[in-house]
């Protein structure tokens, strides 16, 4: 069987340099990646998964705010991955969410986001790929299944994180200010969003494995469902 198809949804300023990077951790767990994004093809039900990235802020006017603080905001992409989040919960495929992908898996099941998350909890903004950040998982959860419950050391380059919490999602990490750092459906479809960069902890096994749990999912999907047509048989 081909490898299953995983769509990854990129902003149009950093997508030409995000991509590769997430195409090779998709490539690693098993899976092809194709890169979607505003100006080009988004056929949900062309792909086996879905992978909302990172780069932009979402618009406070999704959740029902107003802007308040500056941001780079790019509205048509808000509409199709808002739009691509809700078709792929609503026809069961399985969606990881990466920083602002995380944020967008809340917003479509009307959850809310803080606007500044930093200033909120009073601490200083981190702005590299490394990781510094300790973030700790929820027993009891998918995170905690796919990737174990140890504390884990991430890289934080959201400005946004989510606040209130859309309907079937539970919080499945915090950091150690106890900022929601990890979002995941209770139920399936396999819905989880992280608000760090595991494409970039690409050498961390328990990161990789973020990337493996959706492709498994998407396997999944193909073996319940062998005569759809929701396939790209490409080689």
């Amino acid at each position: 069987m081909s490898r299953p198809v995983i769509a990854v949804t990129t902003s149009q300023l950093s997508g030409w340099r995000v991509f590769p990077l997430v195409a090779l951790n998709v490539w690693l767990a098993g899976g092809r990646a194709l890169r979607w994004g505003v100006g080009r093809a988004a056929d949900l039900p062309s792909v086996d998964g879905l992978i909302i990235g990172g780069g932009d802020d979402i618009s406070p006017a999704l959740y029902g705010q107003t802007l308040r603080v500056t941001a780079r905001l790019d509205a048509r992409r808000d509409t199709l991955e808002r739009r691509l989040a809700e078709e792929a919960l609503a026809q069961g495929v399985p969606v990881l969410g990466i920083c602002r992908g995380a944020q967008m898996l809340n917003v479509a099941l009307q959850g809310t986001l803080e606007q500044d998350a930093w200033s909120r909890l009073n601490q200083r903004k981190i702005t590299t790929i490394l990781p510094k950040r300790n973030v700790h998982v929820v027993p009891d959860t998918h995170l905690s299944r796919i990737a174990g419950t140890e504390p884990m050391r991430v890289n934080a380059l959201h400005s946004q994180a989510v606040d209130d919490l859309g309907i079937g999602m539970r919080v499945c990490a915090r950091d150690e200010h106890g900022m929601v750092q990890a979002v995941e459906r209770a139920s399936p479809p396999f819905a989880l969003g992280v608000q760090w960069h595991p494409e970039h902890l690409f050498y961390a096994r328990r990161q990789r494995a973020l990337f493996r749990a959706l492709v498994e999912a998407a396997q999944a999907g193909r073996k319940r469902d062998p005569a759809t047509s929701r396939r790209l048989r490409r080689a």
